[in-house]
């Protein structure tokens, strides 16, 4: 039994280290989008999009959808081509949890941490009008 329980363990260390997401600046994700090596995707909630905007290259993809029916994900992920998808959110969690599944299924991922960051590094932004 404790040769089971041994084996759960290293198993699930070595997955969740496999799905680990390496984190970027703003700046590096912005350099990597505009030498078309990524694409840069803001899974925040349409009504965050609507009340502090997003970064002005952003792909918008609700983390909601990534983990319901994946009706916008599944096209976005089906053309993207080799690229690498860069992550951002209000704080970088929820970037984290969806570049980890994402890395699980072999996509290259990396998290740009939050809005916040993005906006405070000088990078572009606009604004998002969501239907009421």
């Amino acid at each position: 039994m404790k040769i089971l329980v041994a084996c759960c363990l290293l198993f699930f260390a070595a997955a969740t280290r496999a799905a680990e997401v390496a984190k970027i600046t703003p700046a590096e994700a912005d350099r990597l989008v505009k030498a078309g090596q990524a694409v840069l995707v803001d899974v925040r909630e349409p009504r965050e999009w609507a009340e502090t905007g997003v970064a002005a290259p952003a792909v918008l993809l609700p983390k909601s959808d990534f983990d319901g029916p994946q009706k916008k994900w599944n096209g976005f992920l089906a053309g993207l081509g080799g690229k690498q998808v860069i992550l951002y959110c209000r704080s970088g969690h929820r970037a984290g949890l969806v570049g980890a599944a994402l890395a699980g299924q072999g996509f290259k991922v990396a998290n740009a941490g939050g809005f916040r960051d993005w906006a405070d590094a000088g990078l572009p932004v606009r604004k998002v009008e969501t239907k009421p």
